[in-house]
């Protein structure tokens, strides 16, 4: 038996049966094959007769075979059968790390649980002397269950012949991973693993945050710590992974629970404009095969995404991606092609947007006229109002809804009704520096036992709502915006309120939330269900300011 007649059916040393090809590297081939003895699926490295990675493939395995912690794959048989150097490794079914980021940079909170995952692994590993020696958006797997499995321990660099590695050619790689998480660039001077190299300014290489805009700056100064040269602001650089694991706890907890669906890549950013869609990466399809036999593509898996993955910088190069219908402000690209069409076809479509408007103005004139009419049926029976009723017909042109007053919002039984109440007025008071905070809780996620907390905020009567803007210190909150399922009082539950708008692991600053088209509300709470990490360990919510559009 050789290289070549190990095919799909195969039998190799009498147990493994030969399924698909999943990748090869400098003439060795990896396979996907099904165990008969025990009935499960593994991935076989195989080396041609006679290959001098032999021996080294041999010493990898056997290192390999002191990495313990779970989330490494593990080596389960290596031998040589019929002249043919076999690896058997464990499978994993998900997506790699290499194909999340052909679709856009992660959040901040997913990048960092991530590389603290695939560092505390490490961190184990490095105590035993030996090293991974290929980490790489490759080697890293996000699985079905949302778990981290870290490929080719050791093996990896054997069948690359690239040298043993050592931890901190390891750290570094990492670095790597977590600037090309948080940028969706590769810090380097070409393009590899789907992504377009890094901005570089006088040499050096710009931080995440100066890449995109609304990475943490915990995590951008982290990411400077491991691939600055030297660190920014005089900071110590992180040579181990202990004090990267250490640094990322710090930021992102030490939960093994992943912070979100991690096979799916960051929305917001893209919507917001923080990330330059026009420079993105797009893998290139390979070209037509010249061997009549179409090499296949698989799903990715196990650090193989596809064939070629193994030489992304042959196969990947950096292109100007399609661009969309829209700039994301509503104006045309200078570069997209003007729509073609008749005139009756444009003269029907003005008409419609006419009519569309005046519609519009129809119901608001008719809204006003209704909330008018209200006003003064309910001037008999309260306090009337020293301002005369407003009669104008004129539709509503926006501004900022005056807040009368505001109530925290810890509802029992899950909470105990009481959320620091003296400091809500705090957050309209106009005042930057005055703020509210959420009690300390040992979790990101309120300790587990509450679902949020927050503050519902009375604007005085039914109000046209546009846009929440929620000034937040602390990297990492989550919050929502709610409103009343029907009129009437403030819902003393939870279960009384319907989300209308959400941000996830939002950095410290103001985020600007925008409801649902057309809500028009009396009472607006502001919902946080994810807390940022303070300096004592705990997790404490904290808004400064509160401001309501109409």
């Amino acid at each position: 038996m050789s290289n070549q007649t190990v095919s799909p059916g195969a039998l190799l040393a009498g147990r493994y049966r030969i399924a698909e090809l999943l990748a090869e590297i400098d003439g060795a081939r990896i396979w996907r094959a099904v165990d008969e003895v025990l009935s499960r699926a593994v991935v076989v490295d195989v080396l041609p007769v006679g290959d001098p990675r032999t021996n080294l493939l041999f010493d990898a395995a056997r290192r390999a075979a002191a990495a313990n912690d779970p989330r490494f794959l593990r080596v389960l048989d290596c031998d040589i059968h019929d002249g043919v150097t076999y690896c058997v490794r464990e499978w994993a079914g998900g997506r790699t790390l290499e194909r999340m980021l052909a679709s856009g940079p992660l959040t901040g909170q997913q990048a960092g649980w991530l590389a603290r995952e695939v560092s505390e692994a490490l961190e184990n590993l490095h105590r035993t002397g030996y090293a991974h020696g290929a980490i790489s958006p490759a080697t890293v797997v996000v699985t079905d269950a949302g778990a981290i499995k870290v490929v080719g321990v050791s093996t990896e660099a054997a069948l690359r012949s690239s040298g043993a590695g050592s931890p901190e050619e390891d750290v570094r790689s990492l670095g790597q991973l977590l600037y090309a998480s948080l940028t969706g660039r590769w810090p380097g001077p070409a393009p590899a693993w789907g992504l377009q190299p890094a901005p570089v300014e006088h040499g050096r290489l710009l931080s995440p945050r100066q890449v995109r805009a609304g990475v943490p700056r915990s995590l951008d100064d982290i990411s400077d710590r491991l691939l600055g040269d030297p660190p920014r602001h005089h900071a110590p650089p992180i040579t181990s992974a202990a004090g990267l694991s250490a640094a990322l706890s710090g930021v992102v907890g030490s939960s093994h629970e992943p912070p979100n669906q991690m096979d799916e890549t960051v929305q917001i950013a893209q919507q917001n404009g923080s990330i330059d869609d026009a420079t993105q990466v797009v893998p290139q399809p390979p070209p037509p095969a010249i061997d009549p036999t179409p090499r296949p593509t698989y799903e990715a898996s196990n650090g193989y995404a596809t064939a070629p993955a193994y030489n992304p910088g042959a196969e990947t190069r950096p292109v100007r991606r399609q661009p969309p219908p829209s700039n994301g402000n509503g104006r045309r690209r200078h570069d997209e092609p003007k729509p073609k069409g008749g005139w009756g076809g444009r003269i029907l479509i003005l008409l419609a947007v006419l009519a569309l408007l005046s519609v519009v103005a129809m119901a608001q004139f008719l809204l006003k006229g209704a909330m008018t009419n209200d006003q003064d049926a309910g001037a008999d029976g309260g306090t009337q109002s020293s301002a005369p009723p407003q009669t104008s017909t004129k539709p509503s042109s926006g501004g900022v809804a005056k807040i009368v007053r505001a109530k925290d919002f810890d509802p029992e039984p899950d909470g105990n009704g009481n959320e620091h109440p003296e400091d809500v007025k705090n957050t309209f008071d106009g005042k930057a520096g005055t703020t509210w905070t959420t009690m300390s809780y040992s979790r990101a996620n309120l300790g587990g036992q509450k679902p949020g907390v927050g503050i519902y905020y009375d604007l005085g009567a039914p109000t046209p709502v546009s846009k929440v803007s929620v000034t937040l210190q602390g990297d990492g909150t989550s919050l929502q915006i709610l409103v009343p399922k029907s009129d009437g009082s403030a819902p003393g539950q939870v279960s009384g309120w319907k989300v209308v708008a959400e941000q996830e692991d939002q950095p410290e600053g103001t985020v600007t939330l925008t409801p649902t088209a057309g809500t028009e509300t009396q009472y607006v709470l502001v919902w946080l269900t994810k807390l940022p990490k303070e300096d004592g360990g705990k997790y404490r919510g904290t808004i400064s300011e509160v401001s309501i559009q109409k």
